[in-house]
């Protein structure tokens, strides 16, 4: 199984299409390790390639602080579970994830709420 984090400097990131890096864990989930960790670019943002793109990757689940709906629902519709609202050092998620602790919550971006004028991601 491969999860896909948004990363800004070791951290996810609050914003999966502006992001700098993807880090890339292949990972066994049945004994809980990490196989492989890569880190990829990011590439140049497009409403819906991203989607696309990890999945291209073979990504089956996506981390990110902030996703709008409609990239939420581009991921799913690629068979890509996108779990929002987290934050923290990339390799402290993963281990959380990989211990079934980590909790999903609100989209650290406010999409289509008044005032929201920080990002311009879908």
């Amino acid at each position: 199984m491969k999860v896909a984090i948004a990363t800004d400097n070791n951290q996810v990131s609050a914003h999966f299409g502006r992001c700098p890096n993807y880090t890339i864990f292949d990972v066994d989930v049945e004994v809980r390790k990490i196989m492989e960790r890569t880190v990829i670019d990011t590439p140049p943002h497009q409403p819906g390639f991203l989607p696309k793109f990890l999945n291209e990757k073979g990504v089956d689940v996506v981390i990110a602080g902030g996703m709008g709906p409609r990239a939420q629902g581009f991921f799913t519709q690629m068979n890509i579970h996108p779990i929002i609202g987290i934050s923290g050092a990339v390799d402290e998620v993963i281990q959380a994830y990989l211990e079934d602790k980590l909790v999903a919550g609100e989209s650290l971006c406010d999409h289509g709420k008044p005032g929201h004028q920080t990002c311009d991601h879908d």
